[in-house]
This record gives structure tokens, sequence and C-alpha cells, in this order.
């Protein structure tokens, strides 16, 4: 139930990141927040089994949180930046060079 908890928070946070950083027009509406959900549920299942933290403790929630939303804020930077360049890329090959 908890795996759940934090999957629902981390993609609140992803969608938070979404409408906060510049350049939402270049990916899908989604996107963020499902990043940030399966970064943090693999984060929250890694420490959880690899690391035998216990569900109820505080740094499990605190660490799951934190990375997963962390990852789509890296993703929110790099990404439109990265679609710009390949949208330019793109039109250039296909017009020829002219544009």
């Amino acid at each position: 139930m908890e795996l759940l908890f934090v999957v629902l928070i981390s993609a609140g946070l992803g969608a938070i990141a979404r409408y906060t950083i510049r350049g939402r027009e270049t990916y899908g509406s989604i996107l963020l927040p499902a990043i940030s959900a399966a970064i943090s549920a693999i984060v929250w299942v890694g420490l959880l089994w690899g690391l035998n933290w216990q569900f109820d403790g505080t740094w499990i929630w605190v660490v799951s949180l934190i990375v997963g939303p962390l990852v789509s804020l890296i993703l929110a930077v790099v990404l439109p930046r990265r679609r710009r360049e390949a949208d330019r890329e793109l039109l250039a090959r296909l017009s020829g060079a002219k544009a």
C-alpha cells in the first residue's frame, strides 16, 4: 500500500515539475509524472528489498520522493533543448539545408 502512495505522490510532484519548467510543449503531458512515478517506485523497491530498509521508515520516503521528482526536473530541463536541436536538424535535412 505504501508503494501506491509513493507512486501517486511522486506523479503529483512530477506534474508540478511539468507546469513550472519552461518548454512543456516539446514533450507529452504525462511524460514527467510517469517518469517521476516509475523512478520513485524503482528506488522504493530497491531500498526495501535490496537494502532492507523498513517501509515505515522516514528515509525510504525521503529518498524515494526526492529521486523521482529530481530526475523529472532534470528531464524537464534537458528534453526541450534536445528536442529543439533534433527538430532543427530534421528540418535542415528535409529541406536540403535551406532553412
